[in-house]
């Protein structure tokens, strides 16, 4: 069942085509553990008071926006104005056009995701027709939408029954991947380098990815270690694994095929196993590398 607050109403456009539609955010803060600031003689929590220079500490409710434009001249600006501002228009998801699935690259993607659910029954058959289409064609769609106050870029795409919307970040906002490409060499490699390689990428192939099994760690050793300090428990450092010994890159090769394949035999690996290898011997830089070294990158 889907949460009662939405975080965006408003219709999904294509054309002509007009879909009345509801988006919950699909990121859940929940999980995470927020730490206050503390002052440090005391552990009292910092309080970050809203102070005017000739009034003293002010109420939210005396607090309003406004843009500085002349030194020390403001005009007050009301979000109830700017909401007259828009237009129709800006209060719709409006689709741009269509795109094959894979065509926006994964650099793009702003990291944050919506649910979007037909809102109410004159919603519910454009948006399973559009839905299926989507399906039927393999494709997703690019759109635009104002949320939180700002034009968004986003990628709809078909998820089970529902559309899904991400955010994604302008091109001009993300470094281009060619100054930072140049700096890699093009190297040679030995037949039995790339037959062992491989082997071992067939070896450790996810058959059945399960997302579920993968935990925010960090957040687990946070709350240990929050619950022990609550406790007046000891905190002891746990202990360090060695430092991974560099192998000849042919030998590294060949036992961390060994040691997949037994994994995937179900034959427990032994617990004296060689860590990821590195190469014999460091590249000497490329002329990338040396062009930026020398301009002081």
């Amino acid at each position: 069942m889907a949460p009662a607050r939405t975080s965006w109403k408003g219709f999904l456009k294509l054309s002509l085509v007009s879909v009345p539609v509801k988006a919950f955010t699909a990121n859940d803060t929940g999980a995470e553990v927020h730490l206050n600031q503390l002052h440090k003689d005391c552990n009292s929590r910092i309080k970050y008071q809203k102070v005017c220079p000739e009034h003293g500490e002010l109420a939210a409710d005396k607090i309003v926006s406004g843009y500085e434009y002349a030194k020390d001249e403001y005009v007050v600006v009301d979000p109830d104005e700017v909401d007259k501002l828009r237009t129709k228009a800006d209060r719709s998801i409006n689709i741009d056009g269509f795109v094959e699935d894979g065509a926006v690259d994964m650099r793009y993607h702003a990291g944050k995701t919506w649910y979007l659910l037909p809102d109410g029954v004159a919603g519910e058959r454009p948006y399973a027709l559009l839905h299926r289409g989507m399906v039927d064609n393999g494709v997703g769609a690019i759109a635009q939408v104002v949320m939180a106050g700002r034009e968004q870029l986003v990628l709809l795409r078909p998820m089970g029954r529902m559309l899904v919307m991400t955010g994604l970040h302008y091109q001009k906002k993300v470094k281009a991947a060619g100054e930072f490409e140049e700096d890699i060499d093009d190297i040679a490699f030995k037949p039995e380098e790339m037959a062992l390689t491989n082997t071992l990428i067939s070896a450790t192939r996810i058959k059945e990815f399960d997302f579920a099994k993968y935990k925010d760690t960090y957040v687990e050793k946070l709350q240990k270690l929050i619950q022990m300090k609550i406790d007046g428990r000891e905190v002891v450092a746990a202990p360090d694994h060695e430092e991974p010994r560099i192998l000849n890159l042919m030998d590294a090769l060949k036992k961390s095929v060994a040691e997949a394949q037994a994994k995937s035999a179900g034959i427990e690996a032994p617990t004296d196993t060689e860590p990821v290898a590195e190469g014999e011997k460091k590249m000497a830089p490329s002329a990338g590398r040396k062009k930026r070294k020398a301009e002081g990158g």
